[in-house]
């Protein structure tokens, strides 16, 4: 279960102030305007996949969790509320291996916003016992990539598909 249940504040490396909370059923809306908001590349990468708006089954899994194999959060810049970024641990059923995924609007990018979000999803993977997470991204995104292995995960081919690459730090 995640150890956030209210909105909890984190201050980033480059000062900007969040509130960060877990996702709930009624945030689809929410999340509809923010992937609405980022650019074509950023939905692309967050869902690889191209498109013009996200659709209800693709933000499905960011609403409806089980708070144990998976959990979103959502970071809101804490003077005015804006929606900054999202975070999403998606665990096996064994809580052996966790998926992480973030999204970050552009203007907050390079911020330190991101660290906070994979710094988080982290801890939350190793209170659970997850021995490993993974990412998998684009290749085209030299920005998420850069920043995973900054945070100590591991680059290496994506079998069966030369435009993937998976990321992954080990644990124990």
């Amino acid at each position: 279960m995640s150890t956030i249940l209210a909105p909890e504040a984190f201050t980033t490396r480059s000062g900007v102030e969040l509130l960060i909370r877990p996702t709930t059923q009624f945030d689809e809306k929410e999340l509809t305007r923010f992937f609405d908001e980022v650019t074509d590349e950023d939905r692309r990468f967050r869902f690889l996949a191209a498109s013009d708006h996200v659709r209800h089954d693709q933000l499905r899994p960011l609403v409806e969790v089980d708070h144990l194999h998976t959990e979103s959060f959502l970071a809101f810049e804490t003077s005015d509320r804006t929606l900054v970024a999202t975070g999403q641990l998606a665990c096996d059923a064994a809580l052996d291996t966790a998926e992480v995924a973030v999204s970050v609007r552009a203007d907050y990018r390079g911020r330190g916003v991101g660290w906070t979000i994979l710094d988080l999803l982290a801890r939350e993977a190793e209170k659970r016992g997850v021995r490993r997470v993974i990412s998998i991204e684009s290749r085209d995104n030299h920005a998420a990539i850069e920043l995973e292995c900054e945070k100590g995960f591991t680059a290496e081919p994506f079998e069966g598909d030369p435009t993937l690459v998976l990321l992954s730090k080990t644990f124990r």
